[in-house]
């Protein structure tokens, strides 16, 4: 019967299978250790762990948990995939009337936040008459074109390169000004469900 225990048999090595023992090799060099000063911190053999580092020994979850706590990382960190999915996003457009947006961030982000590229057009220009209240606070850079940023009784002109920050309690609107803008945005919780889940709301012509 196959060990259970057993994650990744030598005869078929994988490429994750690989990995894991390329990290266990560098992050040991990268300690300065040799064979025996790991070993000892993780109470194998240095026989052992060095044909578990050079693939002629199977890698065992209960060899693996104690490498990975003597390394100081942890079991998950070491096996995780190298696929770049985990880095690089891919984000897709999505349309509504007037509006593109993609999604630089994924769910659940850090602290929160979602940051998005949007490109506004004028047929989207609904400032004076349909100014959004949320809590939090917005913030945005100009990509390219001018944005007209409604913001209670004032009405302000962004340019290309520069920012706005604001409280999303004052009344505000982010409008194209003469012609297309593209901005790349910061929300909030309460700022993303307002501006990325509410286009069906707009107003119609």
């Amino acid at each position: 019967m196959r060990n259970r225990h057993t994650i990744l048999p030598m005869t078929q090595e994988t490429d994750v299978d690989a990995l894991i023992r390329q990290r266990i090799r560098g992050l040991r060099l990268a300690r300065g250790w040799s064979l025996d000063a790991l070993a000892a911190r993780c109470f194998l053999s240095p026989s052992t762990l060095s044909r578990i580092e050079t693939g002629h020994r199977r890698i065992a979850l209960d060899q693996l948990v104690p490498i990975a706590r003597a390394l100081g990382t942890t079991l998950d960190q070491l096996v995780e995939s190298a696929d770049d999915e985990d880095v690089v996003i891919r984000p897709q457009p999505e349309h509504t009337r007037g509006q593109t947006i993609w999604l630089l961030s994924r769910e659940g982000a850090l602290n929160g936040v979602t940051v998005a590229k949007m490109r506004i057009t004028p047929e989207r220009s609904t400032g004076e008459g349909r100014l959004g209240v949320h809590p939090g606070r917005e913030w945005f850079t100009v990509l390219s074109g001018t944005v007209r940023l409604h913001l209670g009784e004032r009405t302000l002109l962004i340019q290309p390169g520069e920012a706005a920050e604001f409280s999303t309690m004052v009344p505000h609107a982010i409008v194209a000004h003469d012609g297309p803008v593209e901005i790349l945005t910061i929300f909030d919780r309460d700022g993303e469900r307002a501006h990325l889940h509410t286009s069906d709301d707009a107003p119609q012509p």
